[in-house]
């Protein structure tokens, strides 16, 4: 199937376990343990507000291709509900960088989701 085909959101869900999982495993390597540390160290790098934080510094700092600010694009302006939570904004930037790791997961793309999820761990320890 080609990716350009996929639904923006569907490539969002993939994207976020993609992430999750990459943030789990950052957060077992930094030595957590503790199930209920874990989560709470997890939440500085998954909840909506962080992932649009990220996203904007990686925007700003000029850190993706011109298809890959396409993607980031499509994702954003994807047609979803917010949480009661988060404001509409902040959330289509969150959707946003869950498709952009979708995208790359689907494609197999692994070394360049690295580069990103990287460049995401640097942008939280600054």
């Amino acid at each position: 199937m080609d990716v350009r085909q996929i639904k923006v959101l569907t490539l969002a869900y993939l994207g976020d376990a993609r992430y999750e999982l990459l943030v789990r495993r950052h957060l077992i390597d930094k030595g957590i343990a503790k199930p209920n540390q874990l989560q709470k160290e997890a939440i500085k790098y998954v909840s909506a507000n962080s992932q649009s934080k990220f996203l904007h510094q990686m925007l700003d700092l000029n850190c993706f291709t011109e298809g890959e600010v396409d993607v980031i694009k499509r994702g954003r302006n994807a047609k979803s509900r917010p949480p009661k939570n988060v404001d509409v904004t902040t959330y289509n930037f969150s959707t946003a960088l869950e498709t952009l790791f979708g995208y790359h997961c689907y494609l197999e793309n692994d070394e360049r989701i690295l580069e990103i999820f990287n460049k995401i761990i640097e942008l939280s320890e600054e």
